[in-house]
């Protein structure tokens, strides 16, 4: 019912005689003390609350594959309209060599998915906007996933993989495998020309990014289950626009050709020089993902899970130190006090040290194959940042982790991350008391001390709380009831923040004779 109130997802199911469809439909309201939604409220639910104040209606329908057939089908679209109030963005006027506040606000009405699926056996092909399922972490209680959170709204493409877990052959099902690979566009160029302050720094637009992830488990139906796995990124195309006291001091177009999706696809030289060749094409980052379950005699789950970040070589041989997403879960099936809870510590710190160097850095007519010094020192990893495609978000809001402060809040008009090196703690407890009633409660802080490139003089900062109630009304079966009430303390966001939230949804379902 959450994912139905949050998402507003709904499932269909397909017999021999009627395909069912099952939808929803939602009202949500909140406000707050700051120009944005306090963390708790605004983060994981797809970008869909950010501002201080909302009056938002949704409504979804879905159609499921059914897994238990060898060929079937899937559909889906989910729409959000309604108000959202403004925040104050610092925008260069070159003309009249003044700055002036930009206000902007999310759309009046937008897509959130919106997507066709087919499945053949155990693969799958998916065209369009739809979420992406990945990494080892409780989508409900987890911080956030460090490469593909719920923190942002999905892009559209086009993606393909195993559907689920799948034994691999031989191993009479001690070894599953899942993996899924995918393509996809920014659509978010006008929000980032909106946002942009054209004084400095540099905007990327029109950025294709390619997605995949690739996991092995052992069997599920044993108490002790390892799933060991990776995940990959890679912005790639789009044009990139240089300012320096609000001229345009350069323009970079970045192909999008065949060569540059097969780059993105399997890392390959970013150019011809010899200089290029020493790079890789696009952006790339991504994670190496571990966990073990414990299942009990009683069923109930313990994982412990680990994801550690990389941004190059550096990052991707483990040389990050004790950098990663650390955390341990607790979950129980069915009804109960307390059904699940998570908690995690994240480390930011290293990033493969302060310092970057490679020989091709500094290739010239003196140096035509590069600097004299035959070794090289990779580091400073700048996590989610890159030297010329914006910080790793989608309209404001990053797709990985939301504990690293989102773009969204740089109300100067900076299109990175300003808060990616920190460290910080989070912690999240659900249940239900009694057949009616639900909770959730979360609990975070977080220490940054700015980007190994610019560091901020004195560290900052934030406290994050967050206490949820649902009401399932016996009297009418599919509606529910949540509020939120969330506070922040620190300067990480600039200042205290005290928000709440109400919405109320309703979930049915109906059938159409084949």
């Amino acid at each position: 019912m959450v994912a139905a109130l949050v998402g507003g997802a709904i499932t269909m199911h397909a017999t021999t005689d009627s395909v069912t469809f099952n939808y929803s439909a939602g009202v949500t309201l909140n406000t707050g003390g700051e120009q944005f939604a306090p963390y708790y409220i605004a983060s994981n639910r797809g970008g869909t609350v950010t501002q201080q104040h909302s009056a938002l209606i949704n409504a979804a329908i879905k159609h499921e594959v059914d897994t238990t057939v060898r060929l079937s089908w899937g559909v889906g679209a989910e729409v959000w309209a309604g108000y959202t109030s403004s925040a104050n963005y610092s925008r260069y006027d070159v003309a009249s060599l003044q700055w002036y506040e930009n206000s902007q606000h999310p759309s009046r009405a937008w897509v959130q998915q919106l997507y066709a699926m087919g499945k053949y056996r155990g693969v799958f092909l998916v065209l369009g906007q739809k979420y992406i399922d990945a990494g080892v972490v409780n989508r409900k209680l987890s911080s956030g996933d460090l490469i593909m959170s719920y923190n942002a709204r999905p892009l559209p493409g086009v993606r393909a993989g195993f559907i689920n877990f799948q034994n691999v052959p031989f191993t009479r099902g001690w070894l599953q495998v899942r993996g899924e690979c995918g393509y996809y566009h920014d659509s978010g160029k006008k929000w980032l020309e909106n946002h942009y302050n054209y004084y400095n720094q540099f905007i990327t637009t029109n950025i294709w990014l390619n997605y995949k992830n690739f996991y092995l488990r052992t069997n599920p139906s044993k108490p002790l289950m390892l799933t060991v796995g990776a995940q990959a990124v890679c912005q790639f195309a789009g044009t990139t626009t240089y300012y320096k006291a609000g001229e345009v001091e350069n323009q970079v177009k970045m192909k999008a050709d065949f060569k540059a999706f097969w780059r993105a696809l399997i890392p390959g030289s970013g150019g011809e020089t010899r200089g290029d060749k020493s790079f890789y094409q696009g952006n790339h980052l991504g994670s190496w993902d571990i966990a073990l379950d414990y299942r009990l005699r009683n069923g109930d789950v313990i994982r412990a899970y680990y994801q550690s970040p990389w941004e190059d070589g550096s990052g991707l041989g483990m040389m990050n130190g004790f950098d990663g997403l650390w955390g341990i879960e607790y979950r129980r099936p069915g009804h109960g006090i307390v059904t699940g809870a998570v908690f995690e510590f994240l480390d930011l710190m290293n990033q493969s040290g302060p310092m970057h160097f490679s020989p091709s850095d500094f290739v010239d007519d003196t140096h035509p194959g590069g600097s004299d010094i035959a070794y090289k020192a990779t580091g400073s990893d700048d996590y989610y940042n890159n030297y010329c495609y914006n910080g790793y978000q989608n309209r404001g809001m990053a797709m990985g982790t939301p504990m690293t402060r989102s773009p969204l809040y740089n109300t100067d008009g900076y299109l990175r991350f300003t808060d990616n090196r920190m460290r910080g703690f989070h912690m999240a407890v659900m249940g239900e008391l009694g057949q009616q009633f639900g909770y959730r409660a979360m609990l975070s802080w977080r220490k940054s001390y700015g980007t190994p490139f610019v560091p901020r003089l004195e560290p900052v900062t934030c406290t994050s709380m967050m206490l949820e109630g649902t009401y399932a009304p016996r009297w009418l079966n599919g509606l529910l009831f949540t509020v939120q009430v969330a506070h922040d303390h620190g300067k990480l966001y600039g200042g205290n923040n005290t928000g709440a939230l109400l919405s109320v949804s309703y979930s049915g379902n109906f059938s159409l004779e084949k």
